[in-house]
């Protein structure tokens, strides 16, 4: 490519970089994958005639999709010998993605964990439709695969996805509040504080990738969650603190033991209490939550 060309693929790649990103983040849960395919993406975008691109952002698209793609399904063999639970990368994003009530929510964790339960086509085809507006035709053409073929995948992944993600968004300001309740709570050691605020079918995840103490299951009920939070500190004798951080758009936590920063709590919640909570603690994946990272839909 000579150098006005290679001028003319910069500039359309750094125009839609923060867009890429965010769709292999959303396929891969992992920023640092991400990353990976935006580079893998570039080195192959270099090398295309630009004069036989007619819609640059589908073209980069079309190519960070496949690159994802490949890199989930091998991942998946990786995950299932993680120690524990495997919980998506948290970002600290930019006061713009907690603005946009569409895209906070397309990157929440509690929707980025039930993207983790989709096969890697069906999160690719939900991603791309549903959350970023490509058409079967386009996405067809990405995943070779018929637009009708296309179209079944989305209606499975998005049944799949409806079934278990939360039924009413909440505001940014009420889940900041039950938030502070929580800490509060667990910074005084109010267990009845805690279970206050705590939905009776409460589900906790821990992700300490065999690095970090988590409990290896998810732990379930308000009773079990209040327990393990008060006997850990009980017997540890450490003190935990936090502060309000904003983590994929949404509000969080991050949590400090004795001073020291430990990992991060992301939680989901619906009329006014938390019915998901997701704690990261392995270091690997706290690389992101001091440093915002831009994100885009468009």
């Amino acid at each position: 490519m000579s150098g006005d060309g290679t001028d003319s693929a910069t500039a359309e790649f750094v125009a839609h970089r923060n867009l890429l990103f965010t769709v292999a983040y959303e396929m891969l849960g992992s920023a640092a994958d991400a990353e990976d395919v935006l580079q893998e993406t570039w080195l192959r975008w270099v090398k295309v005639d630009g004069d036989e691109v007619r819609e640059p952002r589908a073209y980069l698209v079309r190519i960070a999709t496949r690159l994802a793609l490949n890199r989930l399904r091998s991942a998946q063999h990786r995950r299932e010998s993680y120690v524990g639970p495997w919980l998506p990368e948290p970002l600290l994003t930019t006061p713009d993605v907690a603005e946009d009530v569409e895209l906070a929510e397309s990157v929440s964790m509690a929707l980025m964990v039930v993207l983790e339960t989709l096969g890697p086509t069906e999160r690719a085809v939900f991603v791309l439709h549903d959350v970023f507006g490509f058409e079967f035709a386009e996405i067809a053409a990405t995943l070779d695969k018929t637009p009708a073929a296309v179209r079944q995948i989305a209606h499975r992944a998005r049944a799949h996805v409806e079934a278990r993600r939360p039924r009413v968004s909440v505001s940014a300001e009420e889940a900041r509040a039950v938030l502070d309740a929580f800490r509060r709570a667990v910074e005084t050691g109010d267990t009845q504080a805690m279970l206050a605020v705590l939905a009776p079918d409460v589900v906790l995840i821990s992700d300490g990738g065999g690095v970090k103490q988590a409990a290896l299951r998810p732990i379930a009920g308000a009773d079990k969650i209040t327990r393990f939070i008060a006997g850990g500190l009980r017997k540890t004798g450490a003190v935990l603190t936090s502060e309000p951080t904003v983590l994929n758009g949404n509000p969080a936590l991050a949590l400090y033991v004795d001073g020291e920063f430990d990992g991060v709590l992301a939680a989901r919640v619906q009329d006014g209490l938390i019915t998901g909570m997701y704690i990261v603690r392995n270091p690997n994946k706290l690389t992101r939550v001091t440093e915002e990272t831009p994100l885009a839909l468009r």
